[in-house]
């Protein structure tokens, strides 16, 4: 669509659904289950606002029409209609490069001057002895159920296994979530990857840390178990169904790529430079395929710098603030440097603040007063970095990554007025008490006696 807003011959070549994973297997859907499974969660504890906490009435197969509803709200926005209103060649098929110049579809040739790689990932399936004879789902095909497993195995405690496996929790499954390193979320702050623990186990979801999945008996009836090796030593989990959320890997197989150049690395991503080029003079690639952060938002970043890179031969770069969150209750929202990154390049000398949710006005209120909010600096208390690990955090991340992308200091957070009593006050707290541990110090506080001391001795030369 950008292409064709400047007037220029574009054919988008797509083989199954324009739209792509966002729409129908990622964002769209999983954030439409998570609110469903959140009011279910909140009308149990209804009790911690005064009101007679119930439980509902849950209905898988009612909720994913729900979740079906969105995406064909949502849908038209990606159709192939508004694409080809917009001047967008749409054409379905496989397309595969026969040289650098010449992508085939079927029996057609098209010869282009610029192309760009925009095919995505795809689920990875764990080396698990005979997973093949379970009842398995993967991030793709979850949405077909109708029936709430009763009791669901998780393989995953990273970012979409920590959404999902809190959410059938909160929907009715007993949920085993199963992860091989000895922290869930390990890309985030430690301290966010023991909230998230902390919050799952409270609800119910049965964590296994460092545990490794080595195999299945039984199939997938209703005797199917999972054996486990782990902290607690061998053992076998009772299962209804099993969720993959092991990792995703780039979809390059099948496309031609040796034959116009372009080079992949060893886990199959499309090699790119920081304007999106790859090997291949004239080729471009976006998104998932270059396994870079492996987020929508991302994606259109890099469909910005690409297409006007590919058009013009400007030399636009990626914007390397890229703020991500994770939808779990709490929210982990993350930007920029974490603590120990922070630490790594500056030591003692990195600026660290935070607050907690526990002490925030509009956290109380609502009864969510959980959470916290991190704030890094470098040692010129610029900003670098922030993590916001509670209720909100998704929406108060994107005033952090502005400040770190414009290099703004800590203290602009908090003289930056904030509305009250909102949660976007978490990060401005934060910001608060570091500025006062910062006046209270031992310098400031010699600083102020002298200049209040000189104000009173003109006061009285004045009098």
């Amino acid at each position: 669509m950008i292409a064709a807003s400047v007037g220029a011959r574009v054919a988008l070549v797509e083989r199954d659904r324009t739209g792509g994973d966002c729409l129908w297997t990622g964002c769209v859907p999983s954030k439409s289950l998570i609110a469903s499974a959140r009011l279910a969660e909140r009308m149990r504890s209804a009790g911690e606002l005064g009101l007679a906490g119930v439980e509902p009435e849950i209905e898988l197969g009612r909720v994913m029409d729900r979740v079906r509803d969105a995406i064909a709200t949502i849908e038209p926005h990606d159709s192939p209609e508004r694409l080809r209103a917009e001047g967008v060649d749409v054409i379905a098929g496989q397309g595969r490069f026969e040289d650098a110049r010449t992508l085939a579809v079927g029996d057609r040739r098209l010869r282009f001057r610029a192309a760009i790689l925009a095919t995505g990932s795809e689920p990875m399936l764990p080396p698990v002895a005979d997973l093949e004879s379970a009842a398995v789902s993967t991030t793709d095909t979850i949405w077909d159920l109708r029936e709430l497993p009763s009791r669901l195995i998780v393989l995953g405690g990273g970012p979409i296994g920590c959404e999902l496996g809190q959410a059938f929790g909160r929907l009715g499954s007993h949920v085993v979530m199963v992860e091989l390193a000895d922290r869930l979320l390990e890309d985030e702050e430690p301290e966010a990857s023991a909230l998230i623990a902390e919050r799952l186990a409270g609800e119910g979801v049965d964590v296994r840390l460092g545990t490794t999945p080595t195999g299945v008996r039984g199939g997938a009836g209703d005797r199917a178990e999972m054996m486990l090796e782990g902290p607690n030593g061998p053992g076998a989990v009772a299962f209804d169904r099993v969720l993959i959320a092991t990792g995703r890997r780039p979809r390059t197989a099948d496309l031609g790529l040796e034959a116009a150049g372009v080079e992949v690395d060893r886990s199959g991503a499309v090699v790119v430079d920081d304007r999106l080029r790859t090997t291949a003079a004239g080729i471009y690639a976006a998104g998932d395929v270059t396994a870079r952060l492996p987020f929508t938002h991302v994606a259109a970043h890099h469909a910005r710098v690409a297409s006007v890179n590919a058009l013009f031969g400007s030399r636009r770069t990626v914007d390397e603030t890229i703020p991500w969150v994770t939808f779990t209750d709490p929210e982990v929202a993350r930007v920029g440097l974490s603590e120990a990154q922070a630490r790594e390049r500056w030591g003692a000398r990195a600026q660290v603040a935070r607050s907690e949710y526990s002490g925030l006005d509009r956290a109380v209120t609502d009864a969510r007063a959980y959470g916290f909010a991190l704030l890094v600096a470098d040692p010129r208390r610029r900003l670098v970095g922030a993590t916001v690990a509670a209720p909100g955090g998704g929406e108060a991340i994107a005033e952090l990554a502005a400040r770190v992308r414009n290099r703004e200091k800590i203290d602009s957070v908090s003289t930056t007025v904030h509305a009250y009593p909102t949660l976007a006050e978490g990060p401005a707290r934060a910001a608060d008490e570091h500025l006062r541990r910062r006046y209270s110090s031992r310098r400031y506080r010699v600083l102020a006696r002298s200049v209040l001391g000189a104000r009173r001795l003109l006061a009285r030369l004045a009098g």
